[in-house]
């Protein structure tokens, strides 16, 4: 991505259309499409919209093949997990990993952590700033932000022993009040 010019534009049917990748056009989108409200028609419908800022006069189909070639090349472009396997080629288990931010519930400590790390005031840099560097910036904020030492404690394993139970207890402690809605601690 540093090498390379970022993609803005893509062609449908013989027209160019300029994507709107800004950061927070992004997150709205992303929040669209976990509404339990809007069908799966409606998402893309109006995730068409809010990407290029027009209707396509496209089938549904065709407008979800256009839809899922936006999100795969565009948004998620660089998020697939590599599915690990053993030296025969058979698909390996994975552990399924918990969140450990939201963009939603963490964002003021998103916000203040982009201001300590970059000097970055993320209310300025609406409708600017591209979704793909926002995503490096955020994972590469600096251990002593805000955001990644509430990652830390969310992701913290508990200390073993028996002489560490005030440890524990502290932790549990840390984890409850910074826990993502919806996250059991254990």
């Amino acid at each position: 991505m540093v090498y390379e010019t970022l993609e803005t534009e893509v062609e449908i049917e013989d027209v160019t259309y300029e994507v709107d990748m800004s950061f927070d056009n992004i997150i709205l989108l992303l929040d669209m499409m976990n509404d339990p409200i809007l069908n799966d028609g409606e998402k893309v419908y109006y995730g068409i919209y809010a990407l290029l800022g027009t209707n396509l006069d496209l089938t549904l189909e065709q407008q979800a093949n256009v839809f899922k070639g936006l999100i795969d090349n565009f948004i998620h472009v660089g998020d697939k997990q590599e599915i690990p396997v053993d030296l025969e080629g058979n698909v390996m288990p994975m552990e399924k990993q918990k969140p450990s931010y939201d963009l939603r519930h963490d964002e003021s400590y998103i916000f203040t952590s982009f201001k300590q790390a970059y000097q970055m005031d993320l209310s300025e840099e609406r409708g600017k700033l591209d979704w793909r560097k926002f995503k490096i910036l955020l994972r590469d904020l600096p251990d002593d932000t805000k955001l990644k030492q509430i990652i830390d404690i969310r992701t913290r394993p508990y200390p073993k022993g028996k002489h560490a139970s005030e440890e524990r207890k502290k932790l549990k402690e840390l984890k409850r009040a910074f826990a993502l809605p919806g996250t059991e601690i254990e």
